[in-house]
C-alpha cells in the first residue's frame, strides 16, 4: 500500500477513501488494521473525497478510566459520523476514526465522485466483524471502533499527560489554534494547583438536588431551536453525583450553558462502548447540533479530539420561541 504518502495528515488536508478492495487488503481475520475496525458504515464513503478534520493521534478512554490514550496513523474526516445501520441502529453518532493507510491524499478540493462499488462478499465479511458474541452467548454484543479502543490505542503514563511536550502535536497537526493552545493550558496549571491545594477544581460543579431527581418533558423534535440553561439552574436538576436519573452533567457542558443551538436527534438506543451490547435508554435524551466534548475542561483528556455528542436532559433546556396556545398571542 501507498501508506507513506498519507503519513502525518493534517487538519484541513484533502483526501480521497481508498475503493474497499485496497482497505480489504489492509485488514486483518478481524476486519481490523492495527486493532481498530474497518465497519460496514464506513464502505459508503470509499471513492470520495473529504476533508481531514483532526489528526486522531489522541482519543479518549470511554470503557475504563476516560484517560487520555496514543493512536498511531489515524485521522478523523469532517462530519463522517457512524450512522449506526450495522449496529442495530445505534443513535450515539460517534465521529469515525480512519486509519492513514486507507486513504490517499489528493491535491485540490471536493469534487463530484460517485460512491466505489463494493463485492457483497466484503460487505457480509465486514458485517459478520460487527458480532462479538460466542457460540455459547446467544445475546447479540457488537464491536465496533468505540468497543475496541482500547486494543486499537495505547496507555499514556501520568508523567507524560502533564508533560507539555505531549501537547505538541496537538499544535503541529492543526488540532488546536496557538490562542486555544495558550488558553487551555493556562487552565490545566491553575486547576492542578487547585486540586492539589483546595481539592476542588475550575469550573466547579456542584449539584443541588437531592431525593429524585426532578423531570421535565417538553416534546422536543430534531430541528427545533432551543436554549440551554445556565449552569445554575441545571445544577439544581442533578444530584452529589452529578446525575439526572443516571445522566451526568460533564463539565465539558459547562461551555455551552445559556446558548441558542438546534435539537440534532433523539437518543433512545445505544451500544454500549464497555459490554457491546445494544441498550435502550429508559428515559431518552437529546443531542446538539455542533455541541460535542471537547477534553479541554476535563481531568487528563485535554484536545481530545473525538468531538463526542454529550446526552442533554429537556429539563436542562428551554424552548426559545414557544408555540402560543391556541389563540393566546393571536392578532384579532
Amino acid at each position: 500500500m501507498a501508506a507513506a504518502s498519507t503519513r502525518s495528515l493534517r487538519s484541513g488536508d484533502w483526501v480521497e477513501v481508498r475503493t474497499p478492495a485496497e482497505i480489504r487488503a489492509t485488514l486483518d481475520e478481524h476486519g481490523a488494521l492495527d486493532g481498530l475496525p474497518f465497519m460496514p458504515e464506513m464502505l459508503q464513503y470509499c471513492g470520495r473525497r473529504f476533508r481531514v478534520y483532526k489528526s486522531a493521534h489522541k482519543t479518549c478512554d470511554t470503557i475504563e478510566r476516560y484517560v487520555i490514550r496514543r493512536m498511531d496513523s489515524a485521522v478523523h474526516l469532517e462530519g463522517l459520523r457512524c450512522d449506526g445501520g450495522a449496529h442495530g441502529g445505534c443513535q450515539a453518532a460517534c465521529l469515525i476514526f480512519w486509519k492513514e493507510a486507507w486513504l490517499k491524499r489528493v491535491d485540490g478540493g471536493a469534487r463530484e465522485t460517485a460512491p466505489a462499488d463494493v463485492d457483497p462478499a466484503v460487505r457480509a465479511w465486514l458485517g459478520r466483524g460487527t458480532r462479538g458474541q460466542t457460540a455459547n452467548e446467544p445475546e447479540v454484543r457488537y464491536r465496533c471502533q468505540a468497543t475496541e479502543m482500547l486494543t486499537a490505542t495505547r496507555e499514556v503514563r501520568r508523567r507524560d499527560r502533564w508533560d507539555p511536550r505531549f501537547y505538541v502535536r496537538d499544535l503541529t497537526s492543526g488540532n488546536v489554534r496557538v490562542r486555544d493552545f495558550v488558553r487551555y493550558g493556562a487552565i490545566a496549571m491553575v486547576n492542578a494547583f487547585l486540586l492539589r491545594w483546595r481539592g476542588r477544581r475550575y469550573p466547579n460543579l456542584c449539584g443541588g438536588a437531592t431525593g429524585p431527581t426532578p423531570t421535565s418533558t417538553l416534546g422536543l423534535c430534531p430541528g427545533e431551536t432551543v436554549t440551554i440553561r445556565p449552569r445554575a439552574a441545571i445544577l439544581g436538576t442533578v444530584n452529589g453525583q452529578l446525575k439526572n436519573r443516571g445522566l451526568s452533567f460533564d463539565v465539558e457542558m459547562v461551555p455551552y450553558c445559556g446558548r441558542d443551538v438546534r435539537v440534532l436527534g433523539r437518543i433512545e438506543r445505544i451500544v454500549d462502548d464497555k459490554t457491546g451490547r445494544l441498550i435502550d435508554l429508559p428515559n431518552p435524551c437529546l443531542i446538539l447540533d455542533g455541541v460535542t466534548c471537547s477534553g479541554n475542561h476535563s481531568s487528563s483528556r485535554m484536545f481530545c479530539p473525538r468531538s463526542i455528542y454529550p446526552y442533554w436532559r429537556e429539563i436542562w433546556l428551554e424552548r426559545r420561541d414557544p408555540q402560543p396556545a391556541d389563540g393566546a398571542g393571536r392578532a384579532s
